[in-house]
């Protein structure tokens, strides 16, 4: 085995158990913050609305900041989100500060913007997981996430990456692409990469109808993955949802999980801006045990995997209290 393969599968074992120990040995500190360091992407996919084209990278000073509350929070793992988070070209030193401050850090990334220098500089800053959104085999209106615009800087990661690679793919986007997720999951396979499938949510978060090929393309690439935290998340949360069954779950969003905005405020995910809002510097531990047994109306129909992941560890604790009412509450 290669030295570089060694050593990474070596830091993601040391990576889970750090993740573990955070999980098990507490209740109420986040296990999973997504921070967004800039809204703007350069690309402008139909079905996202998570980005623009204007916004100018959030400063290092803010980004700082909010990694030393989240830090201050006793937070796991911080995932560097946007819009293009290569887009900010301060980026390796927020992923630097994430790993003195004793975090995980990780990024959700369209590859566009990868080269081998970029990825060397993402290796020397200490990034221990990279995501990578491939929807379909060629560009269209609603997804430009393609595998021809990205297979190039594919093969670049799997020769140079110290950083654990994963391929996710969304299904839903559009039902005559549906088969490109299956040829997108074979290539991460080929390629060593860990692969994950989503099922298309709308504004709200909430699951978009599968068709028949959909639902068959799902199960065989559910079959071809190696994830078991995919394999963790059809059983326990999509396989109800794509069967039009609601799920029955204590949603920690606010508490396990924070989604943190470019103005820096706290939110539940990106699909429920509004609530709780508050600035990342004021949140305290008295927020985290509030949101912690808050129960979410926007719940049962959940479709962001995240969530739920960070939610599992505490499936069986606590008691919900009753929804605040302001899930509603949307950004433009």
């Amino acid at each position: 085995m290669p030295l570089g393969l060694s050593q990474t599968i070596h830091n993601n074992r040391l990576q889970v158990s750090h993740f573990l120990w955070r999980a098990l040995s507490s209740r109420y500190n986040p296990l999973l913050a997504q921070m967004v360091v800039t809204r703007r992407c350069n690309l402008s996919c139909g079905y996202c609305n998570e980005y623009d084209d204007f916004s100018a990278p959030v400063s290092f000073r803010f980004l700082q900041q909010r990694v030393a509350a989240l830090a201050k929070l006793n937070t796991a793992a911080v995932t560097c989100t946007g819009g293009e988070p290569l887009m900010n070209p301060h980026l390796g030193e927020v992923i630097q500060t994430i790993r003195d401050n004793g975090m995980i850090a990780t990024m959700i990334t369209n590859g566009y913007r990868l080269n081998r220098k970029r990825i060397e500089q993402l290796n020397d800053c200490g990034l221990q997981e990279m995501q990578i959104s491939i929807d379909n085999l060629e560009p269209d209106d609603v997804s430009q996430k393609s595998l021809r615009a990205v297979k190039s800087k594919l093969v670049l990661l799997s020769k140079h990456a110290k950083f654990k690679v994963s391929v996710n793919s969304v299904l839903g986007v559009s039902d005559e692409r549906t088969e490109d997720a299956y040829v997108v999951a074979q290539t991460a396979k080929e390629l060593g990469f860990f692969h994950s499938v989503g099922v298309l949510h709308d504004h709200s978060g909430t699951l978009k109808p599968l068709s028949a090929k959909q639902f068959d393309v799902y199960r065989r690439i559910t079959e071809l993955s190696h994830s078991i935290t995919h394999r963790m998340n059809y059983r326990l949360f999509q396989k109800n949802l794509m069967h039009g069954r609601s799920n029955n779950w204590k949603c920690r969003a606010g508490a396990r999980y924070l989604y943190i905005c470019e103005d820096g405020n706290v939110h539940w995910c990106s699909q429920q801006r509004g609530y709780p809002g508050i600035p990342l510097d004021a949140y305290t531990r008295d927020d985290i045990v509030r949101e912690f047994d808050t129960q979410k109306g926007c719940a049962p129909h959940c479709t962001l995997s995240c969530v739920h992941q960070m939610s599992a560890f505490d499936r069986w604790r606590g008691q919900s209290i009753e929804d605040p009412g302001q899930y509603r509450v949307h950004s433009s």
